[in-house]
């Protein structure tokens, strides 16, 4: 059965926010949800996220230290899709799925809104509960015919974009730099086969508990000349045992 994950590389990530607005688009997202927020970071601690607006900074680009010793980098952080995911575990009514292809979702007709899921799960702000009648910036609806529906009284999440799985096609958030690099998991080499060492992973104390689909690494190369080369378009497919 074919797995899908996403490598993402945090040398390629400019924080432009372009997978987090295309992922509101395409699953024509309220106000107040979001599934993909990229983080602001002015350290070098890989234990912490950064900060974001949509989570109450003042801004995304503003960096850290003093001149010339300046750090400034970009964390896309979004559902992980874990192997063995916690907010399964706890859901009581089932509205948790995970998919035989890994997906994690949430069916809210059968989401009752308890929170269980966004207490047990161990990444901060990848939930959103929406508290009531969901409200949108336009009067028209927007993205994919088939985005998930929002509900009041519910959670929602990324869906690593299912529906466009489910038809051939890659997750909104796919980035023209390929810093998410979306695929399926097969034993085919390619560009981004390599599975990134421990060593360059975001650190968590509870990555092996829950074994994440979804990894943030630093890569030997240089944002700048790659940028000056043009965008890449598509995923790339990551091989993993």
């Amino acid at each position: 059965m074919t797995r899908y994950g996403m490598a993402i590389d945090l040398n390629r990530c400019v924080g432009c926010q372009a997978c987090a607005t295309a992922c509101k688009i395409a699953n024509n997202l309220p106000k107040a949800i979001t599934y993909n927020t990229v983080y602001t970071k002015t350290d070098t601690d890989p234990d912490t996220f950064g900060t974001a607006v949509v989570h109450g900074a003042i801004a995304n680009d503003s960096a850290g230290g003093e001149w010339p010793n300046c750090t400034l980098s970009f964390l896309p952080v979004q559902c992980q899709h874990c192997d063995n995911p916690s907010c399964l575990a706890v859901c009581p009514t089932g509205a948790t799925k995970k998919r035989e292809d890994g997906i994690v979702w949430v069916d809210n007709s059968l989401c009752i809104g308890c929170r269980a899921c966004i207490m047990a799960c161990p990444y901060d702000n990848v939930r959103s509960f929406v508290e009531g009648e969901p409200e949108y910036y336009l009067d028209v609806v927007v993205g994919e015919a088939d985005a998930p529906t929002h509900e009041a009284g519910t959670v929602e999440k990324c869906t690593f974009c299912h529906n466009l799985i489910d038809r051939g096609e890659v997750p909104a958030c796919s980035c023209v730099w390929r810093a998410p690099a979306s695929g399926a998991i097969s034993t085919t080499p390619s560009p981004t086969s390599a599975r990134p060492s421990k060593a360059a992973r975001i650190a968590s104390c509870v990555r092996a508990r829950v074994r994440p689909r979804t990894s943030s690494t630093w890569s030997n190369h240089d944002v700048y000349p790659l940028m000056s080369q043009g965008p890449f378009a598509g995923p790339a497919v990551f091989a993993d045992a």
